[in-house]
């Protein structure tokens, strides 16, 4: 076989392919046998037909289209594989000369994009800038609000309901005198926006027992959108009563006896958060400054391929001006993606199992799903290697980060490193607690103190990784698909995050620690590595087999 390649731009390339009769034989036999064994001559056992009836029955040119099906996929793989050529999609293949007559051979050409060639720079060049590190006192009063929320308790009222009340209701929807929906015994809390457009205001001042109507757009459901006439009655009005900020707080809300000892612990965590979003901003410069130094050509084909599929999802596809924002968008994701491939090749960045099984168990928890179930969905849909890529990428830049100068805007040089590290086995445990939904509060209630002690928040050392490592955990690459969607996400598809997107997941949310003893925390350590190495198994199983290149 011959072949040749011709560059047609700097993102896509024609593969001419040659093939001799002699190299062609071979897969005109099969043909031959494929369609005996497929059809029912008298005379003739299945498989027994001799090639010459097959040909005066069906004609050559039956027979030379099946072998030319067979053996094209090879036949493109194999010059792929000789020009080595990167090859991104699917290719438009043009059959020049088909050999109908003995002894002629077969021509064709195929189109297909490519990973465009990339010329790294050195990445101990690179330098960017990000924000100091500065914890406030505002900080710490902000930390030790929320903790006085959490652990306030509701108390009921007799007047009327104003704005940060807690209620009571019931509520209805109508349309043209017909009940869409009807809830009732809902807690709400005045001002929080999160249910109909109109109800905060159509429940400020109202009392206990009274009920009022009002006009709003449904959020959801087949009328979606649609004008409801609202009827709203409120049950009860109740207002949160805070505990008082005193040593009694700091032992009921901490593991601490005093309410000093809490407040320098919540100072060094809100350190460590900032010091975490210190490390994601200085990711996202650096690659921001790859992209711009390198203008990295993209294939348009996947472009409009990914933009059209992103507006058929919103039924937007009539709208230019939404069409132009995503163009720009995924043009810039699809540069990124292709850049930490370049740097995977180049550094021939490797992935672990254990990578993989902590990749997955995070992705099912992002997706409320059990990490058994998650991993044997992408398992059972061959979406394991993509995920290995997915990872592999995360670890490219991190790579890119390590050998990076990070200053702030001091002029100091920045210590990605300097976050706390408490272990991969605390943050796989917080991973498995997450997905369990164990660590979930209720909003304050009348018995909060009381669920105290065995629902506590989250605190914020769950996340006390090192920035770098929290930088090889969230990049701005192509999120794992839910099993469900994992089936229809080709190999090649652009990345459907961007930069900024990689930032949303906080390290830490409210610092706030559990009221249990020393051996109770012993106790539930010890259950949740139990229940962290029971979720693991279908992981491994399935980062083992990707490894192993199954």
């Amino acid at each position: 076989m011959k072949s040749a390649v011709e560059n047609l731009t700097p993102t896509r390339v024609k593969l001419t392919v040659d093939v001799t009769a002699d190299e062609l034989k071979p897969s005109i036999e099969k043909a031959y046998t494929t369609i005996g064994s497929q059809v029912q001559i008298p005379g003739f056992r299945k498989g027994k037909v001799p090639a010459k009836l097959i040909e005066q029955r069906f004609g050559r040119a039956a027979v030379i289209q099946e072998a030319v099906n067979e053996a094209l996929p090879e036949l493109y793989t194999n010059a792929i594989v000789e020009n080595d050529v990167k090859v991104l999609g699917q290719p438009e293949v043009d059959i020049t000369e088909f050999p109908l007559e003995d002894g002629a051979g077969l021509s064709f050409t195929a189109e297909v994009d490519i990973r465009p060639e990339i010329t790294l720079p050195a990445f101990d060049t690179l330098e960017v800038e990000v924000e100091p590190i500065e914890v406030s006192d505002a900080d710490i009063d902000e930390r030790i609000a929320e903790l006085r929320e959490r652990f306030g308790t509701l108390e009921s009222v007799e007047r009327k309901a104003k704005k940060g009340d807690f209620v009571t209701i019931d509520l209805s929807a109508t349309i043209d005198g017909n009940e869409i929906d009807a809830v009732s015994g809902v807690s709400y809390e005045i001002g929080s926006g999160t249910m109909l457009d109109g109800l905060d205001e159509a429940l400020t001042g109202l009392k206990a027992g009274e009920e009022t109507t009002f006009t709003s757009p449904l959020a959801g459901g087949e009328h979606e959108g649609e004008n409801a006439q609202c009827t709203v009655k409120i049950e009860s009005v109740k207002v949160r009563e805070l505990p008082e900020l005193d040593d009694e707080f700091a032992q009921l809300a901490s593991s601490f006896d005093t309410i000093d000892e809490l407040k320098a612990d919540l100072r060094a965590e809100v350190e460590r958060t900032k010091r975490f979003e210190q490390g994601v901003q200085a990711r996202d410069k650096v690659l921001e400054v790859l992209l711009e130094q390198l203008d990295i050509p993209v294939p348009e084909s996947i472009v409009t391929e990914e933009v059209t599929n992103h507006l058929e999802g919103e039924n937007r596809l009539d709208d230019d001006e939404h069409r132009a924002e995503v163009t720009e968008s995924t043009r810039q994701q699809v540069a990124t993606q292709l850049l930490l491939d370049e740097i995977v090749e180049k550094h021939e960045i490797q992935v672990g199992q254990d990578e993989l099984i902590e990749y997955l168990i995070m992705s099912a928890q992002q997706y409320g799903m059990d990490p058994n179930t998650f991993a044997q969905a992408l398992d059972a849909q061959g979406q394991v290697p993509a995920i290995m890529g997915e990872v592999a990428r995360r670890k490219a830049l991190a790579t890119v980060l390590e050998s990076a100068t990070v200053k702030d805007t001091a002029g100091n040089v920045v210590d990605l490193n300097a976050a706390v590290d408490t272990g991969e086995d605390e943050d796989e445990a917080q991973a498995a607690d997450a997905a369990d939904g164990e660590n979930a509060t209720p909003v304050a209630s009348e018995d909060a103190d009381a669920d105290a002690a065995d629902k506590p928040a989250k605190k914020a050392a769950a996340k006390k990784t090192t920035t770098k490592k929290a930088a090889t955990k969230k990049t701005a690459t192509k999120k794992v698909a839910a099993p469900a969607e994992a089936a229809d996400a080709a190999p090649a598809e652009a990345a459907d995050a961007a930069p900024a997107e990689a930032a949303d997941a906080a390290p830490a949310e409210a610092a706030e620690k559990p009221a249990k003893k020393a051996a109770a925390k012993k106790t539930a350590a010890k259950k949740t590595a139990t229940k962290t190495a029971a979720k693991k198994t279908a992981a491994k199983k399935a980062a083992k087999k990707a490894v192993d290149g199954e």
